[in-house]
């Protein structure tokens, strides 16, 4: 498979195939499609001539040319934004009721709806209608798809399968820049309109493939319906249903999901003051997102064109596309080392690369002032292509990765729906606001600043924040299931020692033997049920249930008191034989499972 070919090598001691899994997921990221083709169109759009010819209000730029006024081009890109924002608000009750993948269906419909608005619109009202409507599908599908991806994949590529998402919006950004160069010459409405229209292709062919996708096994237990999850949990491993590696997995999960709802409702009280420290992580799903905004990744990506047709590069619409070519490949590098580096280290990196490259920028412009321009031209191409490169194997995707596993199976759609809200809430403020930074007062006859470069001193600033965010703040999920996250949440108290965390017991044993019902660690006595004793325990107890079998029995035939006896030779036999490690807890699993049937028979 292509996957195995670029670097990636399931674990030996994983059982099934991750093939199903991982197809699945890779074709679910390309919801991300949606949003990157979007955003990218009106990057080209704006700077279109005949798109200002067409939709200009009166607006005269400083060549004497039609033109739109920045009130009206903040309205029309932050529009979309703020429909996202709605959406993403709507998707946790959607998720939570029809399910992950039903929802993501509808999602992609509410899309169409609006992008059909935004061909047909003759005026800015109606385009700006179009794309608030496709916002709310943009919105729902930027919550659901992470969140899907996460709960299919196996934890050995869950976080390389959720960055596919960015990976998708930044192929998305660079088709729509391939578009845009070769309609943005045409005179006739077909220059914007080619564009708008394209992005309905993917949005019907994902659609169609969702239809015949499974739900997400974790859904379906949280719903009840653990039959459901069963064969939706043997679809994605290719397993057989009573194989004992997919019962172990299905029953951890509903295991977690039980111990979840011992500890509080999945209200959204909860994502604020559940256990165990969901309100941690909420506020650390929220700031991450925000942060990811903060970086100024959108100032480049919604008005890139426009920014560099103002500070005077030649042809800025072949610039694009370079910058989007960059984009794109930066973001493979980050799904080779998401799992080796984890998020943490990740995520620092990328933002000490982008500081750097953000505040050379704005120096260089601040030293050098209207002077040599040439020279300045130079310095922002290519330290913005620098930046880009950090954005896009670090920040860009490892964001959506993190808020995807740090929450847990009770609230985590409520909990996703909320941080990314946040994203989308300062997205929509950086899409409004950009115009009134980069645009001359004088011209335009409003309140407006030209900060030209000197606006990455504002983005530079803040990745020096994001920095000290993540190491104070972001746990390192990498290498554990999602089920263990929650056990690291209550073990480890600061965010700069959670690389050290190994996981020490199961759910399963919780809801088994009782421990740590009120999110507190098993003590040291408690900790001779672990994992690593259980199947001694559990013989030990099958061993009492069958000698207490036989003398209860003894009156009552000879039939009983024989199966007994030959439990208690079984037992007798196998005593002695000593294993270790996981084959060992599958042997003794099954060994008592046996046992326990056939008691039953007998």
């Amino acid at each position: 498979m292509a996957i195995f070919a670029m670097g990636w090598q399931k674990p030996d001691n994983v059982a099934g195939s991750s093939a199903p899994a991982i197809m699945v997921g890779l074709f679910v990221a390309t919801g991300g499609l949606l949003f990157g083709y979007d955003t990218g169109t009106i990057n080209g759009i704006l700077a279109m001539k005949s798109f200002k010819d067409h939709f200009s209000t009166g607006y005269v730029d400083g060549n004497g040319q039609p033109g739109i006024y920045p009130k009206e081009s903040a309205l029309i890109v932050a529009m979309l934004s703020a429909g996202t924002a709605i959406g993403a608000l709507l998707s946790a009750p959607l998720g939570d009721y029809y399910g992950r993948r039903r929802s993501l269906i509808g999602a992609i419909g509410i899309f169409v709806i609006g992008a059909i608005l935004q061909v047909c619109a003759h005026n800015i009202a109606l385009l700006v209608a179009g794309r608030t409507v496709a916002g709310v599908g943009v919105g729902i599908v930027s919550v659901l798809v992470p969140l899907y991806q996460s709960e299919m994949a196996p934890k050995w590529i869950r976080g390389t399968l959720v960055c596919t998402y960015q990976l998708s919006i930044t192929m998305g950004l660079l088709a729509a820049a391939v578009v845009n160069i070769l309609t943005y010459k045409l005179n006739s409405a077909a220059a914007y309109r080619v564009p708008m229209g394209l992005q309905l292709t993917w949005a019907c062919v994902l659609a169609l493939g969702l239809t015949v996708l499974p739900e997400t096994p974790r859904y379906l237990i949280k719903r009840g319906d653990k039959d459901a999850a069963a064969l939706s949990l043997s679809r994605l491993r290719r397993l057989d249903i009573t194989h004992p590696a997919l019962v172990e997995e299905l029953a951890e999960i509903e295991a977690n999901h039980q111990y979840e709802m011992t500890l509080g409702p999945d209200s959204y009280k909860d994502i604020l003051f559940g256990e165990p420290h969901l309100g941690r992580r909420t506020f650390t799903g929220c700031c991450l997102q925000m942060l990811q905004q903060l970086t100024g990744v959108n100032f480049i990506m919604y008005y890139g064109t426009t920014f560099f047709n103002n500070a005077g590069v030649g042809n800025p619409f072949k610039i694009t596309l370079i910058m989007q070519v960059i984009n794109a490949a930066s973001t493979i590098p980050g799904l080779f080392v998401v799992e080796s580096w984890g998020r943490r280290r990740l995520l620092m990196v990328g933002a000490i690369g982008m500081a750097i490259c953000q505040l050379l920028i704005a120096a260089f412009a601040a030293a050098s002032g209207s002077n040599n321009l040439s020279a300045q031209n130079k310095v922002l191409i290519t330290f913005v292509g620098i930046y880009i490169f950090f954005f896009s194997a670090s920040w860009g995707p490892v964001v959506w990765v993190v808020t995807s596993e740090i929450y847990p199976l009770k609230v985590r759609a409520k909990s996703m729906s909320i941080s990314t809200a946040s994203n989308w809430l300062l997205n929509f403020g950086i899409a409004y606001g950009t115009p009134y930074m980069q645009t001359n007062s004088a011209a335009s006859n409003e309140t407006s600043i030209d900060l030209g470069s000197k606006v990455f001193f504002v983005w530079g600033a803040f990745c020096i924040v994001a920095v000290g965010f993540v190491w104070c703040m972001v746990y390192e999920t990498s290498k554990i299931s999602l089920e263990q996250i929650d056990e690291m949440y209550e073990r480890v108290d600061h965010a700069w020692h959670s690389r050290r965390f190994e996981p020490s017991w199961s759910f399963q044993e919780m809801r088994d033997f009782g421990f740590s019902d009120s999110g507190i660690p098993p003590t040291q006595q408690q900790q001779q049920h672990q994992p690593q004793h259980q199947p001694q325990v559990e013989l030990q107890q099958s061993q009492s249930r069958t000698s207490n079998a036989s003398t209860s029995q003894t009156d009552t035939g000879g039939s009983n008191n024989t199966a007994a006896s030959q439990d208690d030779k079984l037992v007798a036999s196998l005593g002695n034989i000593d294993l270790s490690g996981e084959t060992a807890g599958r042997f003794w699993a099954t060994i008592c499972l046996e046992l326990s049937r056939y008691q039953r028979r007998s």
